[in-house]
């Protein structure tokens, strides 16, 4: 842990918080796995919502009410290909769908990052700066890579069609909103070790923190 830089054995009481975003599919979860190889805990938002959203929650009940029995999967689990067929296809829904879940999932992000071992910890979302959390960062990670490779891991990664993984792309605000807000931007449009080496770099400068 903290082999590259040791910013997680600083002293300080409080953790040192990374906010982690960027749009879909443009590594945020690969730049997570880094962080937590170095020594960070990663708390990932969108686990958080899977979690906040099962069957006999009030977010469950919420979003069934909100969207039909016809996102309900055989197990009584809300389907997200279902759900998100619909919330992605326009954005009044994708903003209804935001403001049911997004409380939940702030609440129970804040309630892990108090109970982490770690100095420092991280927090994975890619509605980060839309749901209020990026506030209360320390600092601000943005991943991006071009749209084209957004598409192409998508169709790869999800099985979804071109004209699906365009859908999920067009539906988000451009790569640029964030990336002007970012203290440490991570372009993962190349290779793993490109990668990496940018995420150590920005380790190292936690250190001086």
């Amino acid at each position: 842990m903290g082999a590259v830089g040791d910013p997680v054995g600083m002293t300080s009481a409080s953790p040192l918080l990374i906010g982690l975003t960027g749009n879909i599919a443009t590594g945020k979860s690969t730049v997570a796995r880094m962080l937590a190889e170095l020594g960070a805990t990663v708390i990932d938002a969108d686990r958080v919502a899977h979690e906040v959203m099962r069957a006999g929650t009030p977010v469950h009940a919420a979003v069934v009410a909100a969207f039909g029995p016809g996102i309900v999967g055989a197990r009584g689990e809300i389907d997200r290909t279902r759900l998100g067929a619909r919330a992605f296809s326009d954005p009044e829904a994708l903003a209804r769908l935001e403001r049911i879940v997004h409380p939940a999932v702030v609440q129970e992000v804040a309630r892990r990052i108090a109970a982490a071992p770690t100095r420092v910890v991280v927090v994975e979302a890619i509605k980060l700066i839309e749901a209020g959390m990026a506030e209360g960062c320390d600092s601000l990670w943005v991943t991006t890579c071009p749209p084209e490779e957004q598409v192409r891991r998508l169709m790869a990664d999800r099985g979804l069609s071109r004209e699906e993984a365009e859908l999920r792309v067009r539906a988000q605000p451009p790569q640029e909103e964030k990336i002007a807000r970012a203290d440490v931007v991570i372009d993962t449009g190349s290779d793993l070790g490109r990668t990496r080496t940018q995420v150590e770099a920005a380790w190292r400068r936690l250190a001086s923190v």
